[in-house]
């Protein structure tokens, strides 16, 4: 119970922490187009998204996967950027279709997202109980992300329904805004940048244990 409640925490804490503002930023331009009466399909979502990282978390720390941490860091910032112009595009104020675009964006970007964990996982007791800790990770992941989730469904229900900005504005500013910063970082950690400095070997300390964490 004890190594569930490290690695439940741990979860939390690798999504709630200002040095994962790029994680809260994908899961927040996902959740954008979305109001508050669109709660269950923000469930799909977020669920989506979940099943990718866990699947390629799962593969990478059993060392099934074995990819350059500084392509994954390049890579995260391009999704966000990918997910903002598919807000921006392709906005319809009610989707037709019963699996949008952006469930296969969750999905294919959670692969993506789910590599820069795995060093966590191993860093701290190898491949001992790995199943049972890779559960309580993602267990904690996921409460985090819905956390995030009910900020931006409050937020919406802020601009859209109380001060009545147009629904398209706020998604297509808002996703904008947020296109601009992840361009930002992906111009910054560019492998072959010459000034690029390769954040993944910094080292944090949780709970008193130190451990690799991408920014």
């Amino acid at each position: 119970m004890q190594d569930f409640t490290i690695y439940f925490q741990l979860g939390v804490d690798h999504i709630l922490t200002p040095d994962a503002l790029d994680h809260i930023l994908f899961v927040t331009a996902l959740c954008l187009r979305y109001l508050w009466r669109d709660w269950k399909k923000v469930v799909v979502l977020v669920t989506a998204f979940t099943i990718g990282h866990s699947l390629t978390l799962a593969l990478s720390a059993l060392g099934y996967m074995q990819v350059n941490a500084t392509w994954i860091e390049f890579l995260i910032p391009l999704t966000i950027a990918a997910t903002c112009v598919n807000n921006i595009i392709q906005f319809k104020a009610e989707p037709t279709k019963r699996l949008p675009l952006i469930y296969f964006f969750a999905l294919f970007f959670g692969l993506i997202h789910g590599l820069a964990y795995a060093e966590t996982i191993l860093s701290l007791e190898g491949k001992e109980n790995l199943v049972a800790d890779l559960l309580a990770f993602n267990i904690g992941i996921e409460v985090a992300q819905l956390v995030i989730v009910l900020v931006v469904l409050l937020l919406s229900y802020l601009v859209v329904q109380l001060l009545k900005l147009s629904r398209k504005v706020w998604l297509q500013a808002a996703s904008a805004l947020i296109l601009v910063i992840s361009l930002f970082w992906a111009f910054e950690r560019f492998p072959y940048h010459k000034n690029y400095d390769d954040e993944s070997e910094k080292t944090v300390l949780v709970s008193g244990i130190g451990c690799s964490r991408y920014v």
